[in-house]
């Protein structure tokens, strides 16, 4: 399976990441790419990708890794939400789960009783419909 992603280049502390089309099971650090597709420098915030040949590799199949897929948002190749890159601690994970408990808790007790539709109005059954005779 082929997958457009970030092969670091550069030197120690200084960071300069090639977009390459590679096939998922070579290392991210050694093994040839298919296609080298562009540039990205964190230090300098330049980029260069050629559109054309992202879109062509995207049509036939390859997929974006996750930062990958952040920056063709970015860049307007790809529609959608990004996602969420960096990890995050167990403890905080727990921490945002209870808020949202508390949050969904909060929000049924917020609604009033009547808001629920009353059994009071029947709902009307469809009429069957007449058989036809059959020849």
């Amino acid at each position: 399976m082929l997958t457009i992603r970030l092969s670091r280049k550069g030197k120690k502390n200084q960071p300069f990441f090639r977009v390459v089309v590679i096939d998922k099971r070579r290392s991210s650090k050694g093994g040839r790419a298919v296609e080298d597709l562009g540039y990205v420098n964190p230090l300098t915030k330049k980029r260069s990708l050629n559109k054309e040949r992202v879109q062509y590799w995207l049509k036939n199949g390859a997929q974006p890794s996750e930062t990958i897929h952040n920056l063709l948002i970015e860049e307007k190749l790809l529609e959608g939400k990004k996602i969420h890159v960096s990890k995050i601690k167990k403890s905080k994970l727990e921490e945002m789960a209870k808020e949202k408990a508390a949050q969904a808790a909060a929000s049924e007790a917020a609604k009033p009783v009547a808001e629920t539709p009353a059994e009071a109005a029947p709902k009307e059954e469809p009429k069957p419909e007449e058989q036809k005779p059959e020849a």
